[in-house]
C-alpha cells in the first residue's frame, strides 16, 4: 500500500478486520472485512478495477467469483516459488489450485492475472526475535544452508509495478533476493545491526520438527524443514533477477533488510 501511494497510484482501498485500528497510509480508504468471510468483502470490491490478493487467506474460489462479479479487471496474486520448485509438498498444491483457479476465472470473463512467486521471505527471521530479545541461542537446522530470501519491500514493488504499469498481465514471476544467505549469515547480519553478539546453537533436524509442529502441524513443520535446507534443489537455489528486471532495481540483500528491523529483535 505504501508502494502505491508513493506511485501516485490511486484511489486505494485497503481491506482490514478493523478500520479503527487499520495503519494505511493517509489517503488509503480502508474498508472493514475478512478474506474468511466473503460476504464481507462485496463493499471493499465495489468500483474496484485491480486487486492484489495473497493466496489461501480464504475460500479463494469465492472471492474470486466475487471479484469478477464486481468487475475487477486485474488481479496480482501471491502465491509461492514452491509451486515450481517443490510441487509434490501440500502447501505447494494448494498454491498451484489457487493459481489455476484464477487463470480459470479471468477465463472468458476479461479479468487478467499477474501471479508472483516469492521465495523465502527475510522477514521469516522475525521466527528467531523472541530468542535473540532475551539473549537466548538461536536454535537453528540447517544453519549452513544459502537461501536466496527476498525483502518483502521487493515483494511490494513488483505488485506495484504490475498492478499500475502496462505489459505484466498474464506473466508469472519469479521472486529472489540478490544471493544467498545462510541461517547463520542472516543471524550474523542481525547481530551486526544489533551491536552485538547473537548466539547460535545448531539442532538437528528431528528436534527442529518437534519445535515447529507445535505450531505449525507436523505437515506444514516438515515442508518448512524440506525448503530449509532438508530438500533443496537447483531450482529452490537459483537466485532470479526478476525483481531488477521488472522495477529497474536491484533486489535488496538481506542485511538491509536486517538494519532496518533491528528493532524487533531489540
Amino acid at each position: 500500500m505504501t508502494e502505491l501511494r508513493a506511485s501516485g497510484a490511486g484511489p486505494l482501498r485497503g481491506l482490514t478486520r478493523d478500520t479503527a485500528r487499520a495503519g494505511f497510509p493517509a489517503g488509503v480508504e480502508a474498508v472493514e472485512g475478512d478474506f474468511g468471510r466473503v460476504a464481507t468483502l462485496k463493499p471493499a470490491l465495489d468500483g474496484v478495477r485491480a486487486l492484489f490478493l495473497p493466496s489461501r487467506m480464504g475460500p479463494d474460489a469465492d472471492i474470486l467469483g466475487l471479484a469478477r462479479r464486481a468487475g475487477v479487471e486485474h488481479v496480482v496474486l501471491v502465491s509461492s516459488i514452491t509451486v515450481q520448485t517443490h510441487p509434490h509438498l501440500g502447501p505447494a498444491e494448494e498454491n498451484l489450485a489457487v493459481e489455476r483457479l484464477l487463470k480459470d476465472s479471468g477465463s472468458g470473463s476479461g479479468m487478467s492475472w499477474t501471479i508472483l512467486r516469492p521465495t523465502q521471505f527475510a522477514s521469516n527471521a522475525l521466527w528467531w526475535a523472541d530468542a535473540i530479545r532475551t539473549r537466548e541461542p538461536v536454535r537453528l537446522p540447517y544453519a549452513d544452508v544459502g537461501l536466496p530470501a527476498v525483502h518483502p519491500a521487493d515483494i511490494a514493488v513488483v505488485a506495484r509495478v504490475a498492478l499500475t504499469e502496462p505489459g505484466h498481465r498474464g506473466r508469472t514471476y519469479a521472486l529472489t533476493g540478490p544471493e544467498r544467505v545462510t541461517a547463520r549469515q542472516q543471524i550474523e547480519a542481525i547481530a551486526a545491526a544489533l551491536g552485538r553478539e547473537v548466539p547460535v546453537a545448531e539442532i538437528g533436524r528431528e528436534e527442529a520438527q518437534r519445535d515447529m509442529a507445535a505450531f505449525l502441524g507436523e505437515e506444514a513443520a516438515s515442508a518448512v524443514l524440506d525448503l530449509m535446507g532438508g530438500d533443496v534443489n537447483d531450482e529452490l537455489l537459483a537466485v532470479r533477477d526478476t525483481v531488477e528486471r521488472v522495477t529497474g532495481r536491484p533486489a535488496r540483500p538481506f542485511r538491509q533488510w536486517a538494519a532496518e528491523n533491528a528493532v524487533a529483535f531489540r
